[in-house]
């Protein structure tokens, strides 16, 4: 591929989210600016590329519907701004290393026997950065249900972001619940829904709170 396609960098990411039978694949990919002279040929060979990926993947699974995105937030008509292109092929040209703190949980307590984002909370920005804000904000959603719903034991709160879409427009959002025997499960499902509901219509709330520091990160 690298042969073929010696523009591509060394930085790629691969978000795949599957639902039933069918697959979203949003992959972001830094190109090199030495061998791309213009935006025009950025776009050509973003094409090229993409066509090369999609008839791999399809060639290669039995899933009934594929959606594919290559670099989300190119945009056409704003030169150096509406391109991902870098010096360097790797995300750090932006400063974004995003090494800090893999261990440290926003609970404090690293706890591998228990679902957790494997993102730091740290060291990102609290404005867009989702590894973040949706690692805090999940872990304040699941710590409402837990104490505004009655007949829970344990509750578990996932969200996945989407490049390109707003902050409060998660792809998606899935919470576990373990109840106990004594509630009518469809009660606790629509507590549930309007807790998430409203958190995430109060997102920018959130997110300035975040950044006066007014929300602890471990």
């Amino acid at each position: 591929f690298k042969d073929r396609f010696p523009e591509t960098g060394e930085d790629v990411k691969v978000m795949g989210f599957r639902k039933d039978d069918e697959l979203n694949l949003i992959i972001s990919m830094a190109f090199i600016d030495r061998f791309i002279n213009d935006e025009k040929e950025y776009f050509e060979k973003k094409a090229e590329i993409f066509e090369d990926i999609k008839r791999f993947i399809e060639k290669e699974n039995d899933f009934k519907k594929i959606g594919i995105e290559l670099n989300a937030l190119d945009t056409p008509g704003r030169s150096l701004n509406g391109i991902y292109l870098t010096v360097l092929g790797t995300s750090a040209d932006g400063a974004d290393s995003g090494q800090v703190g893999r261990g440290n949980r926003v609970n404090g307590v690293i706890s591998l026997n228990r679902p957790q984002c494997s993102e730091a909370a740290a060291g990102k920005n609290p404005v867009s950065h989702v590894g973040k804000i949706y690692n805090l904000l999940t872990h304040e959603i699941a710590n409402d249900i837990y104490k505004n719903v009655p007949g829970i034991r344990e509750v578990y709160v996932w969200m996945l972001s989407k490049i390109g879409q707003s902050i409060d427009q998660p792809a998606a959002v899935a919470v576990q619940i373990i109840p106990d025997n004594s509630v009518v499960f469809d009660k606790v499902r629509k507590e549930t829904e309007r807790i998430v509901d409203y958190r995430l219509e109060e997102i920018d709330e959130f997110c300035i709170k975040l950044a006066y520091g007014k929300i602890p990160i471990c």
